[in-house]
């Protein structure tokens, strides 16, 4: 079985060849301005507008914990929008990492990377900002993606990372 490359660098400048799929986590409420996204948005101004107007037209959409949205940016390249955190902020329930929330999420970006013949490329999803342990999101990427034989880059930027 494969299993996770581990590479420092950036996840929106994925160095392989063929179709790939960024995957990032996003709140619930509809905020895009802090963390990875600036990576994404500094590159492709799409994934930004969907996810804001996905978010606008929630009452009649998808939108919600575990809901993912697909982005294609290149030709050979999509982001995929996953709904992986409530909120923005660690109040009395805790950080917003929803850890039920990104394995959902990372169920559909593993049929979406099946279908497109993708490589899957993030940060380390729902550590940053969102206050999640990666020992508890690795293993939700090996169950839904690695063992579906896909292959998975999680980039780490830059220095104190934990």
């Amino acid at each position: 079985m494969s299993e996770i490359t581990y590479i420092r660098g950036d996840a929106t400048v994925p160095s392989v060849k063929g179709v790939k799929v960024i995957a990032h986590v996003c709140n619930d409420i509809g905020g895009w301005g802090k963390g990875f996204v600036l990576a994404v948005s500094r590159r492709w101004p799409e994934p930004e507008k969907s996810y804001r107007a996905w978010h606008r037209a929630r009452a009649s959409n998808d939108f919600g914990l575990g809901a993912v949205q697909f982005v294609q940016v290149e030709p050979y390249v999509w982001v995929a929008n996953m709904v992986g955190q409530r909120g923005t902020r660690t109040g009395s329930k805790g950080v917003p990492v929803r850890y039920e929330a990104i394995d959902a999420a990372l169920e559909r970006v593993g049929e979406k990377a099946v279908d497109l013949g993708a490589s899957v490329h993030m940060p380390r999803i729902g550590c940053g900002l969102a206050g999640g342990k990666w020992s508890r999101v690795e293993p939700l990427i090996n169950e839904r993606l690695v063992r579906r034989g896909l292959a998975v880059t999680v980039y780490d930027h830059g220095e104190g990372v934990s």
